[in-house]
């Protein structure tokens, strides 16, 4: 228990130094989403059941941008603790190669990522319906949900370059302009939906289209200033748009080793919590409904537990690139207490608050509203184990280079148990909303229970090279 919740004031400000402005940054953009939620619910429960389902298509692509950058923060951390390291014993050499190395990474993970939006874009353009048809089959819903897909078919280039570009500032401590920007997209997004759904200053009222139009404009500012900052004026990195062209030959291997496993467990995990979605989408419109509104609910609860799972990668890469194992040991005990801490915390305020964001939804079933309540109290329990074991899951472990790991755990939990089990649930047994979502969720404790035996094990710090030269 000592190990766990440590006294280490330098250690807890260097964390949340980076966690606030991360969970600041989330917050604004679960705000978006809400405000995105709250006007679209308006229109009824289809229109509101169509942009949730049409989103978890799109946060496909999301999760695994988040995937291949945070894939590569594992390294990118490493090596600007290499770097540092260098500096203080006056190693030119060493540092040299760190930065290059560094900027390879980068230059990789860029290249992934537009070949991904491509392709995503290219399935949105040609099959929109068949899309729509995995999540539901109800028409009305699908009809409403190709609208927005059809409209958010840039959206991807724009959305996954600058999140990708963000966690790689993020990782050398340039946190505070993602979330200057994040505050002007919260503007554009607002201001853009207001206009485009409403149809006001003279804009005829779009509905579904404009809020798909509303948060691509939102995109599109985000992408112009992160990228154009990190492409012309960033001076840590020196990332330059000719850099996107340099040879990447000998820090392939090491980048596939280390990050490309983190774009398949998130990717895979993507594609299971769309399973999830899925089954969601078959329990009927109420259940799609109710589960948006706790949706958000659940971002909001978790904001602070997100920041602190980067800042757990970025910490422990760091540390580890500096040399120091002992310490990133205990760094790596204080961090599963801080998720313990942290998710009793969004449990109280997800207890203390959800019948008040419930009641936000006007234009929502009885139903709905009834199935929400009984989520509310589910996930306010899951939200413990959830934020404890993404801390290190997201966060230490995967800091520490234990991405192959962390792949094969974290999809066989979700596929081997939790999609099963709610299958069971929701067809068969045909328990309540609370049982089903509990389910579903069911390899959030189990995650938490494996991730301490591992991190006590200590076989999760792997070694990091700068490539062969």
């Amino acid at each position: 228990m000592n190990k766990l919740f440590k006294k280490d004031p330098s250690f807890y400000k260097r964390v949340f130094a980076i966690t606030l402005p991360i969970a600041l940054q989330s917050l604004i953009t679960i705000g978006v989403n809400m405000l995105d939620t709250i006007m679209v619910g308006s229109l009824g429960d289809d229109a509101l059941s169509a942009t949730s389902l049409a989103n978890s298509f799109i946060t496909v692509y999301h999760i695994f941008c988040m995937g291949l950058g945070m894939g590569a923060s594992v390294l990118v951390s490493r090596y600007w603790g290499m770097k540092k390291a260098t500096e203080e014993n006056s190693d030119a050499e060493g540092g040299e190669k760190a930065v290059h190395a560094l900027k390879q990474t980068v230059a990789l993970m860029l290249r992934i990522t537009l070949g991904l939006a491509a392709c995503f874009a290219f399935a949105t353009a040609l099959i929109p319906e068949l899309i729509m048809k995995m999540y539901t089959d109800e028409a009305a819903i699908s009809s409403f949900g190709v609208t927005y897909l059809t409209f958010s078919i840039v959206t991807f280039f724009f959305l996954g370059s600058s999140l990708v570009c963000t966690i790689v500032l993020r990782s050398v401590g340039q946190v505070k302009l993602p979330l200057i920007v994040s505050i002007g997209a919260f503007f554009v997004n607002l201001s853009a939906n207001y206009i485009l759904i409403f149809g006001k200053l003279g804009v005829p009222a779009l509905g579904v289209a404009g809020a798909a139009l509303g948060t691509l404009a939102a995109r599109v500012f985000e992408a112009l200033v992160i990228c154009g900052y990190f492409l012309i004026a960033d001076t840590k990195i020196g990332f330059r748009v000719r850099d996107m062209f340099m040879n990447t030959r000998n820090i392939i291997s090491e980048y596939f080793r280390v990050s490309i496993p983190v774009l398949i467990s998130d990717g895979i995990l993507a594609v299971g919590n769309n399973a999830v979605a899925m089954v969601i989408g078959h329990l009927g419109g109420a259940f799609v409904s109710a589960n948006a509104i706790t949706a958000v609910t659940q971002q909001l609860s978790s904001v602070v537990i997100t920041g602190a799972s980067q800042a757990g990668a970025i910490v422990t890469g760091q540390t580890l690139g500096e040399g120091d194992r002992e310490k990133t040991m205990d760094q790596g005990y204080m961090f599963f207490g801080l998720g313990l801490f942290l998710g009793t915390i969004s449990a109280l305020f997800i207890m203390i608050f959800s019948d008040a964001i419930i009641s936000t939804y006007k234009n929502v079933s009885d139903e709905a509203v009834e199935i929400a309540g009984q989520l509310m109290i589910a996930i306010s329990i899951i939200i413990v184990f959830q934020g404890t074991n993404s801390i290190m899951t997201k966060g230490v472990l995967r800091g520490g280079g234990d991405t192959r790991m962390l792949m094969l755990t974290d999809n066989i939990f979700l596929w081997v148990l939790a999609i099963p089990l709610g299958l069971l649930g929701g067809f068969v047994l045909k328990v309540s909303p609370f049982w089903i979502y509990m389910f579903l969720k069911s390899d959030q404790i189990v995650k938490t229970v494996w991730a301490f035996l591992r991190l006590r094990s200590g076989k999760w710090i792997k070694k990091i090279s700068t490539g062969k030269n």
